[in-house]
């Protein structure tokens, strides 16, 4: 949730910040989809890891990237990009929204928290565990009608990148995509992968917070020198353990927007077909792949792990 500063930001300096961030992260983006769906073109290389020891390597994400503009050029970087725009900047606009309404209806009534919060970044105030509580559950809130509002566009997105294992059409342009999904599976279509998507966001909400709140009370105190960067470092870590810890619902929702839909990547051989996300979360614990994307740096060659066999590309029509 933006802080109570951000309401005084332009409007239109946060659009282009929205909008360049989404940009620049998009190849990244891209290459981590495929990677999920479990697409590996090219073959591993021998390198080093993370701990500079010769071993097989799968490529990176420069590597993968490079691969993808010499089949598709530059643009073809940015399959997906607008559908994924769309859920940036629909999904910010409805948390803010949703967030104002929740602090009018529901707001902070000790002093000395309000106060903190006032003057710091709601993300790392130290407050107390009612307002800490309270808090939680207004951006649970939040978060939550921001996922379901943008779970459509996310759909699209992601089947929208992964066409390009199996060189299909079928979710391009603007418009045909969302008509595409109706016609096929009624409104429900836009929600498949809804459930895991929305209690990753959750979990990782309540789990960053905890850390935070635990370690923000117990191990800090604001006599300390540097308190502010200390609290900044306590909360992008208990950020990224959180997601760490989440990662494997992201991986399942992706996965089940893609299953069954239609698309080569989302049908036997390639893939099963799942009746459900728990369907889906069982098979990849089985097969040890519930990991699967979470590096796009170093990525281990392990042969007993690689479900899915390069698609031959052949030229869009």
């Amino acid at each position: 949730m933006a802080n109570r500063h951000s309401s005084h930001q332009d409007p239109w300096v946060q659009l282009a910040i929205n909008v360049g961030l989404t940009a620049v992260a998009q190849p990244m983006g891209y290459v981590k989809t495929l990677i999920q769906i479990g697409y590996e073109p090219l073959p591993p290389q021998l390198g080093r890891n993370a701990f500079f020891r010769k071993t097989l390597l799968l490529p990176g994400v420069a590597a993968y990237s490079k691969h993808i503009w010499k089949v598709d050029g530059f643009l073809g970087l940015y399959r997906g990009f607008v559908p994924r725009l769309c859920g940036t900047l629909s999904g910010s606009a409805v948390a803010n929204r949703v967030s104002e309404k929740m602090d009018e209806f529901f707001p902070v009534t000790d002093q000395k928290d309000l106060e903190a919060m006032n003057n710091k970044s709601k993300g790392t105030a130290k407050i107390s565990n009612a307002t800490f509580i309270q808090e939680t559950c207004k951006l649970t809130v939040s978060h939550s009608c921001a996922v379901i509002v943008t779970h459509p566009f996310h759909v699209i997105a992601v089947r929208s990148m992964v066409q390009f294992i199996g060189r299909e059409s079928k979710y391009s342009g603007w418009i045909s995509p969302y008509s595409e999904v109706y016609s096929e599976s009624g409104i429900t279509g836009f929600f498949v992968g809804l459930v895991p998507r929305l209690l990753q966001d959750v979990l990782t909400l309540w789990l960053a917070r905890t850390l935070y709140q635990l370690f923000n009370s117990l191990l800090l105190h604001d006599k300390m020198s540097n308190i502010s960067e200390l609290r900044s470092y306590a909360h992008a870590i208990t950020g990224f353990i959180a997601g760490i810890v989440t990662y494997p619902l992201g991986l399942v929702s992706n996965i089940m927007a893609v299953n069954n839909s239609g698309l080569a990547a989302g049908s036997l051989p390639f893939m099963p077909v799942y009746s459900n996300w728990i369907g889906c979360w069982v098979d990849l614990r089985g097969k040890g792949l519930l990991k699967r994307g979470s590096s796009i740096l170093f990525r281990k060659y392990e042969p007993s792990k690689m479900t899915m066999s390069p698609m031959p590309l052949t030229p869009l029509d």
